[in-house]
């Protein structure tokens, strides 16, 4: 990968935590909000944090296992915007269709990442 797609991804899963930090703000100070709140600020944060992981990965498999982690955590993330959105937890306001529309890209990223390593892990093994 080259150093600014790196880079890209890496600012790209760095903003999208900025933008779950801000988004749970917005949530009710109820059971349910304060639960779903400390979901997404777990899940919608780690995604960032594996992908540095990953990048320092001891071998393709760590490498493999750690975007695998964090591909578990952006659809987490998906799971629990939808639930606030349909419980219309904040007030009547809909989750940002671009944070969304974010998640579902990166979802997408990281399942290509992990199918390209899995490809390649498999050649350097023939």
């Amino acid at each position: 990968m080259n150093e600014n797609r790196r880079y890209d991804l890496e600012q790209r899963l760095i903003d999208f935590a900025v933008s779950v930090l801000k988004l749970v703000e917005f949530l009710p100070d109820d059971r349910g909000g304060t639960h779903l709140a400390n979901q997404l600020v777990r899940s919608g944060t780690a995604p960032a944090l594996l992908y540095g992981e990953a990048q320092a990965a001891a071998s393709r498999n760590d490498f493999i296992h750690k975007m695998k982690l964090g591909l578990k955590e952006l659809r987490e993330s998906q799971i629990n915007m939808r639930i606030i959105e349909k419980r219309e937890m904040l007030n009547n306001a809909v989750v940002p269709s671009s944070i969304l529309t974010e998640c579902t890209q990166l979802v997408a990223i990281f399942s290509a990442s992990i199918e390209t390593a899995k490809r390649n892990n498999i050649k350097a093994k023939v």
